[in-house]
Formats: structure tokens, sequence, C-alpha cells
């Protein structure tokens, strides 16, 4: 039998080249070779969000139009949407008596988002929740759930899966072997820089690449990348090593790759020149997955549906898995 896999995206906007290279373009040769389950985590968005909860409903769409378009497969995807699978909340509640609040703000990733909050409100900590400190736990019922065995991640999310994995086995240990512990998969790109050389991508930063971007809008932001601020004439010679321009062609693998290199080097080509080349082939990068989304946004009845059947194959999974937790836990009371 295949082994499975759980995977899943927050749906707090729409897919950038950061989210397409450093997972999606894995995801889509892992749908062809174990159960795949694909998560729109429209729960855990709202720890963020919990005020603004229309932007992760609008979101949740746009982001399943995002995942059809790059390639992600019905047929090999199971893809759904977390807060239709309620199961995994109750999971959640009963792994919460297996991990402590130290621990939890012990977890690293959890340490270094708290502090980009109090950074952020400027205070304690008081703007963070309940919720927000506990989504590891959460994250942990989303795994054992479908039974998820590989997750892929980046090694900034190894503490998470660890946390899983400690849950799994205090579970196990107090009511016998029943949860299955998951491994971490990881992803075998690095993070993805943004167009201002940042080293992560993101819409706060506003230095992302939108799939979703139009070429007008694609124009405007790489002729505003930044490249080597050593080059100040347009003959003058640069290192490409340090330019974005050079970085994005590279990412998309521009058949002309070594042109542009050696050119930058001698100085023979300018940077304006570069950007317009490289606004060309994004354009012809993304076209396919532009068509695809046209597509899908003039049949929404088809997206919709997608979501509904990949939800009730979750939930049957899921039910399967709570059914067996409160078993062990002797709180499965078909039977008095």
């Amino acid at each position: 039998m295949k082994k499975t896999i759980l995977t899943g995206i927050r749906p707090t906007g729409n897919l950038h080249l950061g989210h397409y290279f450093g997972a999606c373009q894995n995801w889509l040769k892992l749908q062809n070779e174990y159960e795949f389950f694909l998560e729109i985590a429209d729960v855990q968005a709202l720890t963020d969000n919990f005020d603004h909860p229309e932007k992760v409903r609008m979101n949740v769409k746009e982001l399943a139009i995002d995942l059809l378009s790059i390639g992600i497969d019905p047929k090999k995807t199971t893809l759904f949407i977390q807060s239709k699978i309620p199961e995994i909340a109750e999971l959640t509640v009963f792994y919460s008596n297996l991990v402590t609040i130290a621990r939890l703000y012990r977890n690293p990733t959890v340490k270094t988002e708290i502090s980009q909050k109090k950074a952020l409100f400027g205070n304690d900590g008081e703007s963070v929740t309940y919720g927000f400190v506990g989504y590891p736990v959460s994250q942990a019922a989303d795994i054992t759930a479908f039974t998820g065995e590989l997750i892929p991640v980046g090694e900034d999310q190894l503490p998470l899966i660890e946390q899983c994995r400690e849950i799994v086995r205090k579970f196990n240990h107090i009511y016998g072997d029943t949860l299955k512990e998951p491994e971490a998969l990881l992803s075998p790109t690095p993070r993805i820089k943004g167009l201002d050389g940042n080293e992560k991508m993101g819409k706060s930063l506003g230095n992302a690449i939108y799939l979703a971007d139009t070429e007008e809008t694609i124009s405007k932001k790489i002729m505003n990348a930044k490249t080597d601020t050593t080059k100040i004439k347009k003959d003058d010679p640069a290192n490409p090593e340090v330019c974005m321009v050079y970085y994005y062609h590279k990412l998309i693998k521009n058949d002309h790759l070594e042109t542009v290199c050696e050119e930058c080097k001698k100085g023979s080509r300018g940077c304006v020149t570069c950007k317009k080349e490289l606004i060309e082939k994004m354009n012809e990068f993304l076209k396919p997955i532009r068509e695809k989304r046209t597509y899908y946004l003039e049949h929404t009845e088809e997206v919709q549906k997608i979501l509904e059947d990949g939800s009730k194959v979750a939930k049957k999974k899921a039910e399967n898995t709570l059914s067996n937790v409160k078993t062990k836990m002797n709180i499965n009371y078909e039977e008095l």
C-alpha cells in the first residue's frame, strides 16, 4: 500500500513563486507516488485572522483555484477544507491534555513567531492568543486524523513535526498503540528569496510574484527588482550572484542563462535589458498557469464540487481515526 502524506497550506492569500518552488512543485511529484491529502487550513489561518474571517473565506476559493491551476489533480490528491472536518477539532481537545503550556512555549517555531508578534505589536505578548500558542496541537490532530506518515516541510517546520511525534508517543504510551508517528519529508528546495533580496518572499514584505499576477503587474515588479548595487553605469561589469534578476532567471530555468551570466560579468548587458528579458521569460513560464486559472475562474462550480468531494473523503478517514482514539480512551459511548 502507498504511504500517506498530509500537508496543508493556510488560505491567507494567493500562491506566489515562493510557495510554488518551495513546496508546490514537490507536491506535484508526490501526488503521483503517495496517498496524498492536501488541506486548506482555514482554521489555522484564523489564529492570525480571527477578527477578519471574511478574508479567510474569500481566500479559500482563490487558493483552491491556484492549486488546481498549477496541476494539483483531484483524481490523485484529496483536496479538502480543514473546517469541514470537525473530527480534527475534537482530536485537538484530546491532545491538548498531553502537552504542557511550557513545552509549547519552548517550541522554536512558536517562539520565533511569538517574537515576531511582539515586535509587530510592541507589547509583551498580550496579543498572543491561546489558539496561536496551541496551533502545534491542532497540527498534530491534522496529521494523525489522516494517519499521515510523511509530512513535507521546510527546516523551519521540523520542531512542529517533533511536537506531533511527542504527542503520538505519549498517547500510545497511555492508551495503547493507536496512532502512527509521522516522519518529516524535507523540501528539496530552499526558501525562495524575494524581489528585494530578502531571504523570505511574502505578502507582508511586498516582494512577491504571485501566480495570479497580470503581465502588467509582473512587469512593474521586475523593473523594481534589486540588482548589483555596485553597478552604476550601463556598461559597468556586475556580479550576477547578488542580483535578484539573475536569481529569477535561474529559478525559472532561462535557456539563455549562461549568456545572461557572461554578459552581466563583462558589462555588455544593462540591467534594463536583463529585466525586460526576465519579464518575457516569466510571462512565458506563467502562461499555462494563467490559462488554467482563467478556466477555473469561469467554472467555480467545478472548484466547489472538488472541495466538497475531497472534504467528504477526508471526513470519512478522520471519523475512523477519531473512533479508534475514543475507543482507546474509553469514551466511545455507542454502547453503555
